[in-house]
C-alpha cells in the first residue's frame, strides 16, 4: 500500500542562494574561456604570488616562488586534461584549474614570510615541499580514492522486528552523481552481485550537476538502475533539488524496476514474518517545508514494523527522532568528499554543519546512517576524493524482543 501526498507548490532553494553554491557557479566560469585566456587568468595569478616576495625579498625569490607554482600549475593542467580521456572524471579543466590556483597561490604568498624570516632559500624549499605535496594529494584524490569503493556494514536491532526472524539485509546506495559511466559504476554493480541484498534503497543525486540536462547522462543513469535489483525490490527517493531537476530525473524512473517514493510510504512484506514501512520524502533542503511534510506524512504511517526513513540529507535528523524512526538513511555530505588530518571535512553542505557528516548515529530509537557516497560534486569542484573514498551501507536488520 502507497500513501501519496504530493505538495507541488515552490520552496525556497536554500542550495541555489548558499555561497558555496555562487562561488562554484563564479568558478565554472573559465570553462567557456579559449586557452589564450585561461593562460591570462594563470599569469595574473601568478603575478600574485609574486608580489609579497618581490616587496619582502627580491625580484630573484620572487621568480624562483613564482617558478614552483608555474611548474606545478602546468602538472596541474596536465592531470585534469587527462582525467576525461582516462574515463575517469569528466570535469571541465579550466574550472577545476581555476580553483586550484587559489589555494596555491595563497601558499606560495604565504610562505613569502618564511623566506624573509629565515631566508630565500627555505621559504622557497618550503614552498616547493608544499605545492609538491599538493600535486601527490590531486593525483590519488583524483586518480586513485574516488574508485576504492568500500563497503560498509553494520548490524542493528529493533523491537518492531520479530526477536526469531531471519535478519534483513538493506543495501544503501546514495550520490551516483553520473557524468558517464566509469569503472565505479562497475563496481556498484559488482558489489550488489556479491552482497546479495534483500532489498536496495537508494537516496537520490542521480546525475552531476554539470550533466543534469544531459540525454547520454539520463541514458546511462537509466542503464545503471534498470540492472540493480535484488529479491523484494529497488526503492528510492529524488536528491537536492539543483541537482535531480524534477522535470529532468523523475521520468528517468518511468519502466524502471525501481519504485520512486515522493511523499509516500509503502509496506514492503519480505516473508517469514518481516515487514518494513519505507517513508520517502523529496528532499528540498527548505527546513521548515521538509519539517511539516515529515510531520504530516507520519500520521498515517504504521508503526508495527521497522520504519526506514528515505531522505536524501541529514537535516531531519531531529524531527526522525521526535517520530520515533527507527532507520533513518541518506547521504548528501560526502563525508565532506576532502578531508584534513585532524581536522575533518572542509564542507559538507548540510545545513546542520558537522553534526552529522558520515557513518552511524543514535538518538532514542532512530538509528541515522550517512554514507559518504558513491561520486563527485560538479561545476567548478575538482573531481577529487581525499580521505572520504566512495561507499555503500550493507544494514543488517536484526529482531529484539521488547524486554
Amino acid at each position: 500500500m502507497v500513501e501519496q501526498e504530493l505538495d507541488w507548490e515552490p520552496v525556497e532553494d536554500v542550495l541555489v542562494k548558499s555561497l558555496l553554491h555562487k562561488l562554484m557557479v563564479a568558478f565554472h566560469a573559465p570553462a567557456g574561456w579559449p586557452v589564450g585566456v585561461v593562460v591570462l587568468w594563470e599569469l595574473l595569478w601568478l603575478g600574485m604570488a609574486a608580489l609579497p616576495w618581490w616587496l619582502l625579498l627580491d625580484g630573484r625569490s620572487a621568480l624562483l616562488a613564482t617558478a614552483v607554482q608555474g611548474v606545478f600549475t602546468l602538472a596541474d593542467t596536465a592531470v585534469f586534461i587527462t582525467l576525461p580521456r582516462q574515463r575517469l572524471s569528466f570535469g571541465p579543466w579550466q574550472a577545476q584549474l581555476a580553483v586550484l590556483s587559489v589555494p596555491r597561490t595563497l601558499a606560495t604568498m604565504g610562505f613569502s614570510l618564511a623566506g624573509w624570516q629565515w631566508g630565500w632559500a627555505w621559504g622557497v624549499g618550503l614552498a616547493t615541499a608544499v605545492q609538491l605535496a599538493a600535486f601527490v594529494a590531486l593525483i590519488w584524490g583524483a586518480m586513485i580514492e574516488p574508485f576504492r569503493l568500500q563497503l560498509s556494514e553494520l548490524s542493528l536491532f529493533t523491537d518492531r522486528l520479530p526477536a526469531d526472524a531471519p535478519p534483513i539485509r538493506i543495501l544503501h546506495i546514495t550520490d551516483l552523481h553520473v557524468e558517464r559511466l566509469t569503472r565505479r559504476e562497475t563496481a556498484v554493480l559488482q558489489q550488489i552481485a556479491q552482497t546479495r541484498p534483500d532489498i536496495i534503497l537508494i537516496t537520490g543525486d542521480y546525475v552531476n550537476l554539470s550533466y543534469n540536462q544531459d540525454p547520454e547522462t539520463h541514458a546511462q543513469v537509466r542503464r545503471l538502475l534498470r540492472q540493480m535489483t535484488a529479491p523484494h525490490g529497488v526503492y528510492a527517493v529524488l536528491g537536492s533539488p539543483p541537482v535531480d531537476l524534477r522535470e529532468e530525473i523523475v521520468p528517468l524512473f518511468d519502466g524502471l524496476p525501481v519504485t520512486l517514493l515522493r511523499q509516500s510510504w509503502t509496506k514492503v512484506d519480505l516473508g517469514a514474518g518481516r515487514q518494513l514501512v519505507l517513508v520517502g520524502m523529496d528532499c528540498t533542503h527548505h527546513l521548515p517545508t521538509d519539517r511539516a511534510r515529515l510531520a504530516n506524512l507520519m500520521t498515517a504511517v504504521p508503526n508495527s514494523a521497522p520504519q526506514v526513513f528515505l531522505y536524501h540529507s541529514p537535516e531531519l535528523m531531529p524531527q526522525a527522532v521526535e517520530q520515533g524512526i527507527d532507520l533513518y538513511l541518506c547521504g548528501h555530505t560526502h563525508g565532506g568528499q576532502v578531508r584534513l588530518p585532524f581536522i575533518g571535512p572542509i564542507l559538507t553542505s548540510s545545513q546542520l554543519g558537522r553534526q552529522y557528516v558520515m557513518g552511524l548515529y543514535k538518538d532514542g530509537r532512530t538509528h541515522l546512517y550517512v554514507s559518504r557516497g558513491i561520486g563527485l560534486e560538479g561545476l567548478s569542484a575538482p573531481r577529487v576524493r581525499f580521505l572520504a573514498p566512495p561507499e555503500m551501507a550493507l544494514i543488517t536488520l536484526h529482531g529484539q524482543s521488547e524486554s
